[in-house]
């Protein structure tokens, strides 16, 4: 049966963002992710996942403004690794366990160097994360949603890793991005398997819920099961009104409303 995380990024927005967790958890959501939480202290965070009994899965590295990361960007080493270092104590000190690695746009003609930079910079990047015990995320994002980002496909996220050839640096596989760049869903889930760390679900082409459009998602989700997929997959769509009222298509797969969430309303 899989095992659904909200993220909170995309989900839930019509609450104050540390009232997500709540709303989360009353959905019967039973693990969140993250985007950009870093303007709220972590304890706060770490106290709602506590109080909801949430598992944390993960957060991005931050992001500069116009920019959409740096790990990829040449001569800007000195900025991921600090903007690295910040997503990593976050992340530790609210009890997750994962950093996606944001690459950031780079010119056409300067892909080589990207790339060189790109390996760098993961290679420190896994080293400090293995110390945390932290898992380290590239995710392939397509082009028409993000133009000029380094990393839009599996087949280039998995030539990165195996460059990088680190245990805990895997791909973020995301149907939605997947099914833009490629296609062919299942058959490229089962080829990139061994280097999947994290997976994240949206119809496409409207990045609603996953009821509409070209992915046949109870068909991934059978998939999933077969093939031993036994790690949390990340809700990361744009819902058509708002949230709980699009939570219909987890219902044959177990996420079903509960009367308090799993926490203590006055914990």
């Amino acid at each position: 049966m899989p095992r659904f995380a909200a993220n909170l990024a995309y989900l839930f927005t019509e609450y104050p963002f540390i009232e997500r967790f709540g709303a989360a958890a009353k959905a019967g959501f039973e693990a969140v992710e993250l985007q950009f939480p870093y303007d709220t202290p972590a304890a706060e965070v770490k106290r709602e996942l506590d109080r909801r009994r949430l598992t944390m899965i993960g957060v991005n590295t931050p992001i500069d403004e116009g920019e959409f990361g740096s790990a990829a960007v040449p001569g800007r080493a000195a900025d991921f690794a600090a903007h690295f270092r910040r997503a990593l104590d976050y992340v530790g000190a609210i009890g997750g366990r994962a950093v996606h690695c944001l690459a950031g746009k780079v010119q056409p003609d300067d892909r080589v160097r990207a790339e060189a930079a790109f390996v760098a910079n993961l290679l420190r990047a896994s080293d400090a994360a293995a110390q945390a015990g932290i898992t380290v995320l590239i995710e392939p994002i397509n082009p028409r949603d993000r133009s000029g980002y380094f990393l839009n496909s599996a087949e280039h996220a998995a030539d990165l890793l195996t460059k990088i050839d680190r245990v805990n640096v895997r791909m973020q596989f995301d149907f939605y991005h997947a099914q833009i760049v490629g296609g062919d869903l299942i058959r490229r889930f089962e080829k990139y398997l061994p280097l999947v760390g994290h997976v994240q679900i949206a119809a496409v082409p409207s990045r609603a819920e996953p009821d509409e459009g070209e992915v046949n998602y109870p068909a991934i989700f059978g998939m999933l099961d077969d093939i031993g997929y036994a790690g949390w997959i990340g809700a990361e769509y744009r819902p058509r009104v708002n949230t709980e009222a699009g939570l219909g298509w987890g219902l044959p797969y177990g996420l079903r409303p509960t009367r308090e969430g799993r926490g203590s309303e006055c914990a």
